[in-house]
């Protein structure tokens, strides 16, 4: 478990901005700044999915991720609007409304979708949500796999710059707090509410890969100016990134031990070699991964 507090240290040069691309899923807007232009990976971080904000019109038909595999990696997924009724081979089940997250560890593999609930699909409404991948190391990857789906108000919010900002802490620890998802890998993340004028110093350790994606809003990090839908790369030459918002504004922030090791996908499998995506395919063909 790794503790995060505010931090006074000094601060991380920013690297790079990467703006998130349009590539839609079916009516689904979708836009991806992880893999993206000129940048392929923030070890361990993988792949990031921006779907809406949009507005679904009463009798749609919601998401568009009906059953499919995975294997040798973790989703993190961020219900800012709408739902998602998740359903896994695991024997794992649930509905999380707007402000929950939902942490998958696919591990050595199941079956799973990630679709609208009926009373949304009859309904309509806002929907905006978050699916991040997180790499697991090659010790890890057939990890059995496990399914946390947090609500609301199962995540502890702390106030920060005297309540002008909020920081809700979903994995690892933050200034004594414990979150309520412990990682196989000791990952820290939060998102984070600010208003404008609020500034917040966030605690990064030298050592580890940041991932901090602003979904809406502008910010002034480490004295660069940030718009909304970028993600932010950063040196490893401190241990501190100062966040001051220009607006309003909502990211995605946390950090993790890089795993230093190959990467070879193959759509929904994340493995280290290419024969360990043959056997991904070959178990998965032959139904070891269960099925609905």
């Amino acid at each position: 478990m790794t503790s995060t507090p505010l931090s006074s240290g000094s601060l991380r040069s920013v690297t790079g901005q990467f703006p998130a691309q349009r590539d839609d899923i079916a009516d689904l807007i979708t836009r991806r700044p992880l893999p993206g232009r000129g940048l392929d990976q923030v070890d361990p971080f993988l792949f990031l999915n921006h779907h809406g904000p949009q507005v679904y019109r009463p009798r749609n038909n919601g998401l568009p991720f009906g059953p499919h595999p995975h294997r040798g990696f973790e989703t993190v997924t961020f219900i800012l609007e709408g739902d998602i009724a998740h359903r896994d081979t695991g024997g794992h089940e649930s509905v999380i409304d707007a402000g929950g997250v939902q942490w998958m560890t696919a591990g050595s593999g199941l079956v799973h979708e990630e679709v609208s609930s009926a009373e949304f699909k009859r309904d309509g409404g806002p929907l905006e949500v978050l699916q991040l991948w997180v790499n697991l190391p090659s010790r890890l990857k057939m990890s059995p796999p496990k399914y946390v789906g947090l609500q609301r108000e199962d995540i502890p919010s702390l106030e920060l710059d005297d309540g002008k900002a909020q920081l809700d802490l979903i994995a690892g620890a933050w200034a004594g707090q414990v979150a309520p998802i412990q990682s196989l890998t000791g990952i820290t993340m939060t998102t984070l509410t600010l208003t404008a004028g609020a500034r917040v110093q966030l605690g990064a350790p030298a050592d580890r890969s940041v991932f901090f994606y602003l979904v809406r809003g502008a910010l002034n990090v480490n004295g660069v100016p940030v718009a909304a839908q970028h993600l932010v790369t950063f040196a490893h030459d401190g241990d501190a990134i100062d966040v001051a918002a220009d607006a309003d504004a909502f990211l995605v922030f946390g950090h993790a031990d890089p795993i230093k090791e190959p990467v070879v996908s193959h759509g929904p499998f994340v493995m280290t070699t290419r024969q360990e995506i043959n056997e991904a395919i070959a178990d998965y063909q032959a139904g070891k991964f269960g099925g609905f």
